[in-house]
């Protein structure tokens, strides 16, 4: 590890989305709520300490490339849509320990920090680029890789095979709220264009075409659970989706860091399965 840039652990405005109040707090101290709320406090120590360096890492990049949270003029934010869950009543033993024994570590892809992407389950395979789950262009992500997601056989069955009936008003107006074109009556839907991990990238719904990354958002994330589909298409009125996984697919899988701590990886070598090319340095003792 890069022990070269040790500085002292940073203090962060955070703003407190329920209370409208901004409070000063430790950056360990702060995603020690952070992990607890989006990862199961009771998994095991080095899936919890994998989330951990990737917290860390989102929240130093955000700060750095964007400001942090600039509406709020903090550094963070408890709101999800704003910034990053976090849940300070779920913290446990195991989270803390988690916090503490990747103290200061991040990740970084030739000296930037990377976007720090994650999801629950890949189903089966993780997407090969940023392009591919999240529809994201605005800069390269060379550090995302396809792997096979060694999560499978822990996942609940929801996560492993999904499906969905979506009333087509509802299509109509996500594709409305997506694109600003409609489709008018929907008789007919395809997947158009499909990438190397099998995920639908685009859509045709109608006369128009869509990202399916963004309509899965429109439709809703727990509704569309993924864009690895194995089904798209219209019957009695309704759109019918099925297919595998839970989340957009790019970088680390949940239940693939959970089997890979369960099989004795490290923090660090979970974080490097799912990312290529990345180094994990330590910012503060």
């Amino acid at each position: 590890m890069d022990r070269e840039k040790l500085k002292e652990e940073p203090t962060i405005s955070l703003y407190i989305a329920e209370t409208g109040e901004t409070k000063q707090l430790k950056m360990e101290e702060y995603l020690q709520g952070v992990v607890a709320a989006e990862m199961d406090p009771n998994w095991p120590l080095n899936a919890l300490a994998a989330q951990a360096i990737l917290a860390r890492t989102f929240t130093m990049e955000r700060i750095k490339n964007t400001g942090g949270v600039p509406a709020r003029g903090t550094d963070a934010s408890t709101s999800v849509e704003e910034f990053q869950a976090y849940d300070p009543k779920r913290i446990n033993d195991t989270v803390v320990k988690a916090v503490e024994k990747t103290r200061g570590e991040v990740v970084k892809y030739q000296g930037d920090y990377i976007k720090a992407w994650f999801f629950a389950d890949a189903g089966g395979i993780t997407a090969a680029s940023a392009e591919e789950g999240l529809a994201y262009t605005k800069e390269p992500s060379p550090y995302v890789r396809s792997v096979k997601d060694p999560g499978a056989a822990l996942s609940p069955p929801e996560n492993k095979v999904w499906q969905a009936e979506i009333p087509l008003e509802k299509v109509r107006a996500a594709v409305q709220e997506t694109t600003g074109q409609d489709p008018g009556a929907i008789s007919s839907v395809k997947i158009t264009r499909r990438g190397p991990s099998g995920r639908a990238m685009t859509v045709q719904i109608g006369k128009v075409s869509v990202s399916a990354p963004a309509l899965r958002l429109a439709l809703g994330s727990e509704v569309m659970r993924s864009t690895l589909l194995s089904k798209f298409s219209v019957a009695n009125g309704k759109l019918l989706v099925a297919g595998k996984g839970f989340g957009h697919g790019v970088g680390m899988s949940q239940w693939g860091a959970r089997a890979l701590a369960e099989q004795g990886k490290s923090p660090e070598e979970i974080i490097r399965y799912f990312f290529k090319g990345v180094r994990i340095e330590k910012e503060w003792d």
